[in-house]
């Protein structure tokens, strides 16, 4: 389909330091963001990786209330020249919320970095920031039962497996594990993780983890499962 209207425009400028084998990656400036608080303003931050790789990635600060937020920090990242074509960088930008899931208001991808980290002097680009298609939908699928016995007290949780991951490393792969937390007023009570299972996007686990919870207080705990990539 058609790409949807950007979200505002992000300026980044690149150096390639062939010393130490680094890309500079400089990220200055977003203008003209969505508002994603109901104050009218938004509480910016990005987050940026090379890809393919998912494991190394690097975040601005957050800044508070603005649209035409201004960051200018420096990121690097370690790549031989001879890699740089086949890489890369993703930008996401999101809007921080202390209480909930952070927004991804969208994100901006650039390749050809070669060419952008050898202009002289250094050219600030800017790039339309592209809404994001949310993350949530290809991340996989994660198997679970749950059993309550009243009696004991006892909630258990048994992660049976888990199906088409996205893959976090450069391999391909990931070394995922699963972690449940038994949560009470947005405070995490406790947590239980199941065994790690190396390089693979569809783990098989049938393991059980187990919770007491007393009867009077099941109806006020909350349960997170996450799934995630052991590094």
């Amino acid at each position: 389909g058609p790409a949807s209207p950007p979200c505002g425009r992000l300026q980044v400028s690149l150096r390639y330091s062939y010393g130490s084998q680094q890309l500079l990656v400089r990220v200055l400036r977003a203008r003209d963001l969505p508002a994603k608080d109901s104050n009218g303003f938004s509480d910016p931050y990005v987050k940026i990786y090379l890809l393919p790789d998912r494991k190394k990635k690097f975040q601005t600060k957050v800044l508070r209330r603005t649209l035409n937020p201004e960051w200018d920090e420096t990121f690097s990242f370690g790549v031989p020249f001879a890699e740089l074509p086949a890489r890369r960088l993703h930008f996401s930008v999101y809007d921080f919320d202390r209480f909930s899931r952070h927004d991804l208001i969208g994100q901006v991808v650039m390749d050809n970095l070669l060419e952008a980290a050898e202009a002289r002097p250094e050219v600030a680009i800017w790039r339309d920031i592209q809404e994001g298609t949310g993350e949530k939908a290809d991340l996989g699928e994660v198997n679970f039962s749950l059993c309550y016995l009243p009696t004991a007290g006892r909630l258990t949780v048994t992660v049976i497996r888990a199906s088409n991951l996205r893959a976090m490393d450069l391999t391909g792969y990931s070394d995922p594990y699963v972690k449940a937390s038994l949560m009470a007023e947005g405070r995490r009570l406790k947590k239980r993780k199941t065994s790690i299972k190396k390089n693979t996007l569809n783990p098989n686990y049938n393991e059980a983890l187990v919770f007491d919870v007393p009867h009077e207080s099941v109806h006020h705990v909350s349960l997170t499962i996450a799934v995630v990539d052991y590094d």
